[in-house]
């Protein structure tokens, strides 16, 4: 699995996984909240399934000195 997301991306999947798992607790308690897990564990890991589906990559080239 290569990396193919990007900083902000990244900050961006954690970000919305914690306040998604948040409501489980505060808010309305609801159980969908749980679903806040797949955009934390994407975010933490760099590596989204659907994006490698769809062919896209936010992760910044790396630049490569020969």
């Amino acid at each position: 699995m290569k990396a193919n997301e990007g900083t902000i991306d990244r900050g961006i999947r954690i970000l919305l996984g914690v306040v998604l798992i948040s409501l489980v607790y505060i808010g309305p308690k609801t159980p969908w909240g749980w679903i806040g897990l797949l955009p934390l564990a994407t975010g933490i890991i760099g590596f989204c399934g659907l994006y490698a589906l769809l062919g896209i990559n936010t992760c910044p080239m790396k630049r490569r000195d020969s």
